[in-house]
């Protein structure tokens, strides 16, 4: 009877300290800031505007340098407006290439909590390079990141309005 009574009382000592155990959140890799991991630019290097508002800047090619009557490509980069989300707000920056999209940073999203950088590590790259293969903001959605993708792809269909695709 003692035995019995021992084999429980051990065996729920162990299930409460099995369900207690915490993991450890782990970066992204050795040596890199979570902010480079998510694709932002790193600290200092943001265009200083207010969220909402856009930046579009055509420059030429270094193309052109080279003749004259050579034909200039031109690149601009456009800010989109930070998409409200009911975690915070999300916003893009692309840099559109001759008329094509060429590169897609999500320069805002949530970022407030434990859950919102773990699910905000895998999404933000995801849409990234979903937006840069796909040229438009006609994307999926990331699973687990509803949120998040839906304040994304509205903030990457602003700047595209605005760049004029």
């Amino acid at each position: 009877m003692r035995r019995v009574i021992l084999a429980i009382c051990a065996t729920a000592v162990g299930l409460v300290l099995v369900l207690s155990f915490k993991t450890h959140n782990q970066s992204a890799a050795p040596g890199t800031s979570p902010a480079a991991a998510l694709g932002t630019p790193a600290p200092g290097s943001s265009d200083g505007e207010g969220a909402a508002s856009a930046s579009a800047s055509p420059t030429p090619t270094a193309g052109a340098a080279k003749s004259a009557s050579a034909q200039a490509g031109t690149v601009t980069t456009v800010t989109g407006a930070a998409w409200p989300t009911i975690y915070g707000p999300v916003q893009v920056r692309i840099t559109v290439t001759d008329g094509k999209l060429s590169a897609v940073t999500a320069t805002e999203y949530p970022t407030e909590t434990p859950r919102d950088y773990q699910i905000n590590s895998f999404a933000i790259p995801e849409l990234n390079s979903e937006a840069l293969a796909a040229g438009s903001a006609k994307i999926d959605a990331v699973s687990g990141a509803t949120y998040t993708s839906g304040g994304y792809i509205g903030s990457l269909q602003n700047a595209l309005d605005k760049a004029g695709r």
